[in-house]
C-alpha cells in the first residue's frame, strides 16, 4: 500500500469510527462553520491544533507556520484573522508556539544563509536579539533555546492584539488574544499570560520581529 493509499483507507476508517459514535455529525458540520477559536500555530508536524487540546473538526479555524510568527507583510496570516475576527466572529484568539521549534533553534545557532526560510527566520533573529540580555541569562543553549520560544510566543501575541484590524474589532466587542506553549516531550500545554505581559512594556512602537 504506497502513503496516498494509507492515508485514504485510514480517511474511510475515521470517518466510520466518527459517523459510528455521532451519527449525522459530517452532514451536520456540512451546514455551518463556527469555530470557537482561531488557532495561529507553528507548521511543526507534532503539534497538531485540534488534537492536542481534544476538539473536533469545526471547533478551531487554524492558520500555521514556521514558527508561529504574526508579520504584518503576510496577507495569508492577516486575511486568516481578519476572516475570524469579522466574518466568523470568533472572540479567542490563540497564537500557539512549542518548545523544540526548529525555527527557534535556527535563530540561535546557525549562520544566516540565502534561502527563503532564512528569510522567513529572520523575524526570529530580530527577537532574538532585542531580547538577548533575557536569553542569556540562562544557564545553556537549550534553556537558551526554550526561552526565546516563550518570548516569540508573547512577541506575536502583542501583534495581533496591536494589529490595526484587532484595534478596530475590538471596539466593536471583546476578543481575547493568549499566549500558549507546547511541550511536545510531555505532551502539556502551558499559558504564557503573564510572559506576553511582562514584555509588552518592552516591544518598540512599531513592534520586532517584522512588525
Amino acid at each position: 500500500m504506497s502513503g496516498i493509499e494509507e492515508l485514504l483507507a485510514n480517511n474511510v476508517k475515521w470517518r466510520n469510527e466518527k459517523e459510528r459514535a455521532h451519527p449525522g455529525f459530517f452532514q451536520k458540520l456540512a451546514t455551518q462553520q463556527k469555530p470557537r477559536f482561531l488557532w495561529i500555530g507553528c507548521a511543526d508536524s507534532r503539534v497538531p491544533a485540534n488534537e492536542i487540546v481534544d476538539l473536533p473538526p469545526g471547533e478551531v479555524f487554524v492558520h500555521r507556520n514556521i514558527a508561529n510568527l504574526v508579520v504584518h507583510s503576510d496577507l495569508n496570516c492577516l486575511s486568516v484573522l481578519d476572516f475570524a475576527i469579522n466574518t466568523l466572529e470568533i472572540s479567542d484568539v490563540i497564537v500557539c508556539g512549542h518548545y523544540g521549534c526548529g525555527g527557534v533553534a535556527a535563530a540561535l545557532t546557525t549562520e544566516p544563509t540565502i534561502s527563503l526560510v532564512e528569510h522567513w527566520v529572520r523575524h526570529v533573529r530580530d527577537i532574538a536579539k532585542f531580547y538577548r540580555d533575557e536569553i542569556n541569562k540562562q544557564p545553556c543553549d537549550l534553556t537558551k533555546a526554550r526561552r526565546l520560544c516563550e518570548i516569540n510566543v508573547a512577541v506575536q501575541v502583542v501583534h495581533v492584539r496591536e494589529n490595526p484590524l484587532m484595534e478596530d474589532a475590538c471596539k466593536k466587542r471583546e476578543i481575547r488574544v493568549h499566549g500558549l506553549i507546547y511541550d511536545v516531550a510531555d505532551g502539556l500545554l502551558h499559558n504564557l499570560t503573564h510572559t506576553v505581559e511582562d514584555l509588552r512594556a518592552h516591544v518598540p512602537s512599531r513592534g520586532i520581529g517584522g512588525v
